[in-house]
């Protein structure tokens, strides 16, 4: 039986890294697209990066096939595609910093919404049969009135990264509807993992808070600890990623938790797992977080954290990718803090990151 060839495009991010993980687990043939960079940034699957790019029949099995290109250049992501004729294209590039957007809209849209069009268009001009997945966002719903928010809630964007997911999501759904290409939108809510990136809120508690109990920093600064989110775990949520390309019509889904929790829930649970109990004190930027132990101040706010326009409440529904996809999470966000606690805890004594 023919080997399945997957390409992924954003293959060194968290979730690219899980899905390349799951896919060559499930004996496909990898190709994942990086960018070249003066300083490394494959510190996510180093372990599963073929290492040259020649064909190596032994290795094919276990390894990513690496091809270095950018999303921002349609002529050779068409050729890329032409050369390996993937069956699957899973999207996953983006500048995927909410905060980032607002100060680099124009690269957050050319990466996020244009960078979408350039895949679909290579797949139309080489007529290949491919299977396509588009990463979208749940900051697409932006302060929405509809709760829990699912596939007909109507999109509100309050961000350029979040204006640029909208793009890339009917994007795609117009070059399935006009050129009959199997694409797909996969609606993803926040989701976490030890792999996640430093400059993300959840990985920065949980990063900040390891290193206070090991002694290696005193505070850390957030930003807006009323957002609410609904938080996931991203293993997972590759695995609908796949599940939603091995349907056979192309449609789009949402994965949840159809859990919210505040940013100052996270930094609390987080706490206790590390022996703190934080008592909170002041209000707006002079708020602070104390150890009830030793009174120490462990948490302080920073305005430059926070978004000119923020959005307060997500909460997603994944009945639809539960009936469809046989699709549920499995983890809770205690769990996963765990996960993401344990693995920081080992970095930190290795002084690594990742």
């Amino acid at each position: 039986m023919k080997k399945k060839i997957a390409l992924i495009i954003g293959v060194t991010g968290q979730d690219g890294s899980y899905l390349a993980e799951l896919l060559l687990k499930k004996n496909y043939i990898v190709y994942g697209l990086v960018r070249r960079t003066s300083t490394s940034n494959t510190q996510r699957i180093d372990h599963l990066v073929l290492s040259d790019n020649k064909i190596n029949k032994n290795l094919y099995n276990k390894k990513i096939i690496r091809e270095y290109g950018d999303i921002e250049n349609s002529g050779q992501l068409q050729n890329l595609i032409y050369k390996i004729k993937p069956d699957e294209i899973y999207n996953l590039s983006a500048q995927s910093h909410v905060r980032v957007s607002f100060d680099m809209p124009e690269y957050t849209y050319n990466v996020v919404g244009i960078g979408t069009l350039r895949v679909l268009e290579a797949i139309k001009n080489t007529g290949l049969k491919i299977k396509f997945v588009q990463a979208s966002s749940s900051e697409m719903f932006g302060n929405s009135s509809h709760f829990p928010q699912d596939e007909n809630t109507p999109f509100k964007p309050e961000s350029p990264y979040a204006s640029a997911k909208v793009l890339g999501y009917w994007t795609t759904r117009n070059y399935r509807d006009n050129y009959g290409i199997f694409a797909c939108n996969c609606i993803m809510f926040n989701h976490e993992s030890p792999r996640r990136g430093l400059n993300f809120v959840t990985r920065k508690i949980v990063r900040g808070l390891c290193e206070i109990k090991l002694k290696k920093r005193k505070v850390i600064y957030l930003g807006n600890l009323d957002a609410k989110r609904d938080w996931g775990y991203a293993k997972e949520y590759c695995e609908g990623l796949w599940k939603i390309l091995q349907q056979k019509k192309p449609d789009d889904f949402v994965l949840a938790t159809g859990k919210s929790y505040s940013v100052r829930n996270f930094v609390e649970i987080t706490a206790k797992e590390l022996g703190f109990e934080i008592v909170w004190k002041g209000k707006g930027e002079k708020e602070f977080g104390f150890d009830k132990k030793t009174k120490k101040i462990l948490i302080k706010i920073d305005r430059d954290f926070f978004r000119p326009n923020d959005v307060k409440y997500l909460i997603g529904s994944y009945r639809k990718a539960t009936q469809n996809l046989n699709w549920k999470p499995k983890t809770s966000l205690k769990k996963l803090i765990k996960l993401m606690i344990k693995n920081d805890l080992r970095l930190i004594q290795r002084e690594r990151f990742y």
